[in-house]
């Protein structure tokens, strides 16, 4: 069994937790809130789980919902709870996010639907995200273990609760909340001497959330499979943002970004042709999705397995080879699979189109535009070829013939 290391988990955390704290919880990086980009930015990484809490919006684009299911599609875990991270699994449960926590269930439920609920205002990084007001779901929470404890009644939790719902979040906090209740002077004396042993709900669902992803990373270090994907495609312009970001590790653990070998590829002679050749396969494929096909079980794998036997890559290399060519989990069960629909509508190409062309048809086309027809067909000539040759302005009969008497002498 080898142990979770500390890259392998990824939490992004702000003022619902002190980064120590999760730290404490379980080997992992703690990196700031999240917003847009950032659980792209990580992906190249390799992590096994990334534990979504705190999130940036308003001024900063927030997280995106589809580089959380790139992620997924990429083969890493993503838990949210408590913050930013209980909206996000409330929005994308069904897809493979795992929600942790009372906020989760009570945005999944529908008990709670404003993302407000959560917001609160806090320092930066340089002030630990010191929390400056406070979330409503807190002001909830307290109102309910007031009233549960006796300290106020109903209808003055209420009041509170009711009060903070009126005050913009930016300009939520205990004095103005309580200065909008209108509570008297012994209610509010009671809920103020209770405030500092109130319990933080918050806190408590981004410590649920940390210990959830750790556990998950412990179990896959012992060997338990990966979550399943979000099961269905990721779109272009996140394979694209995906691609750009990706690594390629190279023999000896260097990393060069899949953007610098892209560039390098782009300034080849044969650049088109790669491109091109790459661009039928995956329309190909396309084209098989947009017909409804899907891989069989086991038919990506195999696919996967048959190109990396064609290129000699041993099981033990395996691995390595994938990584070597910038492909992740996720990116390689894709590649298994555009292997696999590219085969399966090649198989049935007579039919997958009215009057769809045979295997023949598909064979002359290529052997016509590569020259292997001209080349075929001046050596079954024979007589004649090399005149043939010189007439249709093709080297191709000469060197075809030169080998076959090549091959004949040996004999």
């Amino acid at each position: 069994m080898t142990r979770a290391r500390r890259d392998d988990l990824v939490v992004f955390l702000g003022p619902s937790l002190p980064p120590a704290e999760a730290r404490r919880l379980a080997p992992c990086r703690v990196l700031p809130p999240a917003r847009a980009g950032d659980v792209l930015a990580v992906l190249p990484a390799r992590p096994l789980a990334i534990a979504l809490v705190d999130g940036l919006f308003d001024t900063t684009p927030s997280v995106w919902h589809h580089e959380l299911l790139a992620a997924l599609d990429a083969g890493v875990a993503v838990f949210g709870g408590a913050s930013m991270g209980a909206l996000r699994a409330a929005e994308l449960e069904r897809h493979g996010v795992v929600g942790v926590g009372a906020i989760f269930r009570a945005y999944r439920d529908g008990a709670l639907e404003d993302d407000s609920e959560v917001a609160l205002l806090h320092g930066d990084a340089a002030h630990g995200f010191r929390p400056l007001t406070v979330p409503l779901v807190a002001v909830r929470a307290a109102a309910e273990a007031a009233r549960a404890g006796r300290l106020l009644r109903p209808g003055e939790a209420r009041a509170v609760v009711a009060g903070a719902e009126a005050i913009h979040y930016t300009e939520r906090t205990w004095p103005r909340v309580l200065e909008a209740a209108a509570l008297g002077d012994g209610a509010r004396a009671r809920l103020e001497a209770f405030l500092p042993r109130a319990a933080d709900p918050k806190a408590a669902d981004a410590r649920a959330c940390v210990e959830a992803a750790g556990a998950f990373v412990r179990a896959r270090r012992a060997g338990a499979p990966a979550l399943p994907g979000p099961g269905f495609p990721v779109p272009s312009h996140v394979r694209r943002a995906r691609l750009e970001r990706a690594t390629a590790i190279l023999p000896g653990g260097r990393e060069l970004a899949s953007g610098e070998v892209l560039r390098a590829l782009a300034r080849r002679r044969d650049a088109g042709a790669l491109a091109a050749d790459g661009l039928r396969r995956l329309v190909v494929a396309g084209l098989a999705r947009s017909l409804g096909l899907a891989p069989a079980a086991g038919e990506a794998e195999a696919a996967l397995a048959a190109w990396l036997a064609r290129a000699s890559v041993p099981a033990s290399r395996r691995e390595a080879f994938l990584a070597a060519c910038g492909l992740d989990a996720g990116a390689a069960r894709r590649l298994g699979e555009e292997l696999a629909l590219e085969a399966r509508l090649l198989d049935g190409a007579a039919r997958m189109v009215p009057d769809g062309p045979s295997w023949e048809e598909g064979l002359a086309l290529a052997a016509r535009l590569s020259g292997a027809w001209i080349e075929e067909a001046l050596a079954a000539g024979e007589r004649g070829g090399s005149r043939w040759a010189r007439e249709l302005g093709t080297k191709t009969g000469p060197r075809r013939r030169k080998g076959r008497s090549t091959r004949r002498s040996r004999g």
